[in-house]
């Protein structure tokens, strides 16, 4: 009937198109072992494990090398994570949706729900727009990141909520050593509610390239845990990866009006390298960030970050001129 919500379940699609200017495509869902009419709808993953091992990169919905994509939708995307939850330790990185070499992308009005574990994957791709998205899994749910970012430039993310999860991420950079660059980046008018991570830029030591012109701006915050963090340390979940002599470079990143309450003590957590490549030319203007507990003040932690703040709660007196 029309206008009914039908659920379709899939194991995996991936999509790679070459098109002639001018050119579009509508994909049938039932190409790809669904059924029913999925405009309205919802589709749901299969909960099987052991079906993704035809997935290809590791991802249920995969995008790659198509130029000018635009998606618009009103339903869910159920990734049904709570399969993979237990073992996703010792299981590659899946994603919910992945889009690889996509340029001039535009992602709108699509609802996220229990991934796996990244929900939105945006690598090696310009011109990217992210509107009207909402992400939703429990807040121990691991590595849950409602939008990562990584080796893409002139993104913006903007109108969007995300609840519980791990927040918006730029990264995982430079891990085994890789080159990786994310530049041009506009995150704004974003609310997250009880995420682990509020607005993270996250890089692995020994890494190389550079995370710069990062723009937070009009950010909601609702109980987060670490509500501004920098991470040059990330690990995985693992206890020390270790220092090295190398890291990806952070800077010219800016938080504007970024305000709400955290679950935490800190927060603000710049935690930069250790090495020469500090974090440099950070700007911090109109932050408001309380403690969701009675009577307990926030406080800032740094290490090596360089930069100017201007009216902040809490006063970033850490930061380097």
């Amino acid at each position: 009937m029309q206008g009914d919500r039908i659920s379709i379940f899939v194991v995996c699609i991936t999509t790679s198109i070459i098109l002639d200017k001018g050119l579009a495509a509508i994909f049938d869902v039932t190409t790809f072992g669904a059924s029913g009419d999925g405009v309205l709808g919802n589709i749901i993953a299969h909960q099987n494990t052991t079906k993704w091992t035809w997935c290809e990169n590791n991802s249920w919905l995969y995008f790659n090398g198509v130029t000018g994509l635009v998606i618009n939708g009103t339903g869910h995307i159920n990734g049904r994570g709570a399969s993979w939850w237990n073992i996703i330790e010792i299981d590659p990185d899946h994603k919910t949706m992945h889009f690889n070499s996509c340029n001039d992308l535009q992602l709108n009005g699509v609802n996220l729900v229990n991934s796996s574990r990244n929900h939105i994957s945006i690598t090696f791709s310009k011109r990217v727009t992210i509107s009207n998205i909402t992400t939703i899994a429990p807040e121990d749910s691991p590595n849950t990141d409602g939008i990562d970012l990584s080796n893409s430039h002139q993104v913006q993310i903007q109108n969007s909520t995300f609840q519980t999860g791990h927040g918006i991420s730029v990264g995982s950079l430079g891990v085994d050593a890789t080159f990786a660059t994310v530049e041009n980046i506009n995150i704004r008018n974003c609310t997250l509610l009880g995420t682990q991570n509020g607005v993270r830029i996250k890089t692995w030591q020994g890494g190389m390239g550079f995370a710069r012109f990062i723009h937070f701006e009009n950010i909601r915050l609702i109980d987060v845990r670490n509500p501004i963090i920098i991470d040059q340390f990330y690990c995985n979940g693992a206890h020390d990866c270790g220092i090295k002599p190398n890291a990806v470079q952070v800077s010219n990143v800016t938080y504007k009006d970024v305000f709400g309450t955290t679950a935490s003590k800190i927060a603000v957590n710049l935690n930069c390298s250790d090495n020469s490549t500090a974090c440099t030319n950070l700007l911090f203007q109109q932050i408001n960030i309380t403690s969701a507990l009675p009577h307990q003040q926030t406080i800032a932690a740094c290490n090596n970050a360089h930069g100017k703040n201007f009216s902040t709660l809490p006063t970033i007196t850490c930061l380097k001129t």
